[in-house]
């Protein structure tokens, strides 16, 4: 059984665009809300994908999963093993914190730590990318900076924060909020220090698509408020391109009586507690 995390953006600026892709840069974290994916090799002539799970419901038959076996069949580099793989998601869609790029990110690692998979490192680099931009994020998690020119930092010293993360009852779509930003943000993340993760630099940061996402639907400028008003909320900042907004906060006691004044406010949300990890 492998659990695939969910991967928050503490901060996020877009500095400018590419032909078809804009360039970003990022503070990554990932959190202990995870899916669970349960595989087996299968005597098949092809592999068999299924999501189960609260959040499962309109999975294309198409998704990252299957297009990372596609492309791994294509190459052979699975030498011709075929699997049965079972996704339970825990994660929403839709809400910015990458959870399909992570089960194929979470996919990779189990392959190579099995030693199934054997690739090279700049061939690694462009299968992920022809199966989405985040997927490289995913490949042993951990605390990242995400540079405008594609390079990544990591972090071993765990960024400890307890969060509160709620989700309206609908979901933002990547490619609209992006095909949106019109005015793009100076880099400011390098280079790259450890320091940015600490609360005091992060409450000062923003989310360049927040703008956009906000002014598209007014109820997450209105859960944005709330959450950042609450006692001791730190920050309160929107993941990725949505529709998820996560509360910061440095104890687990302070997480837990805002996560029971939101309820109480927005009762039709879904809202869970969680930890950096």
């Amino acid at each position: 059984m492998i659990k695939s995390y969910a991967k928050i953006n503490l901060a996020l600026n877009v500095t400018g665009k590419k032909t078809h892709l804009h360039k970003i840069e990022s503070l990554v974290s990932f959190i202990d809300l995870h899916d669970l994916i349960i595989l087996k090799k299968i005597d098949k002539k092809n592999h068999k994908v299924i999501f189960k799970g609260k959040f499962s419901k309109n999975i294309v038959k198409v998704n990252t999963v299957t297009n990372l076996l596609k492309l791994l069949d294509k190459k052979n580099l699975l030498n011709n093993q075929k699997f049965d793989i079972k996704i339970v998601k825990n994660i929403p869609q839709e809400a910015g914190m990458g959870g399909g790029s992570m089960n194929a990110a979470s996919l990779i690692n189990f392959f190579i730590n099995q030693k199934i998979l054997k690739i090279k490192k700049n061939d690694l680099i462009k299968l992920m990318n022809q199966i989405g931009s985040d997927v490289i994020l995913g490949i042993n998690p951990s605390s990242a900076i995400l540079l405008s020119n594609g390079d990544i930092k990591k972090y071993k010293n765990k960024i400890k924060f307890h969060i509160l993360v709620t989700k309206p009852n609908f979901g933002c779509s990547t490619k609209y909020i992006y095909s949106k930003v019109n005015s793009f943000s100076k880099p400011q993340f390098n280079p790259p220090k450890q320091k940015l993760f600490e609360a005091k630099y992060l409450k000062n940061l923003d989310n360049d698509l927040e703008k956009v996402a906000l002014n598209k639907y007014p109820e997450l400028k209105r859960m944005k408020s709330y959450l950042s008003s609450l006692p001791n909320a730190l920050f309160a900042r929107m993941s990725g391109s949505g529709s998820s907004i996560v509360a910061y906060f440095h104890s687990k006691k302070a997480c837990k009586k805002a996560h029971i004044q939101y309820i109480q406010k927005f009762n039709s949300h879904w809202c869970i507690e969680s930890k950096t990890i």
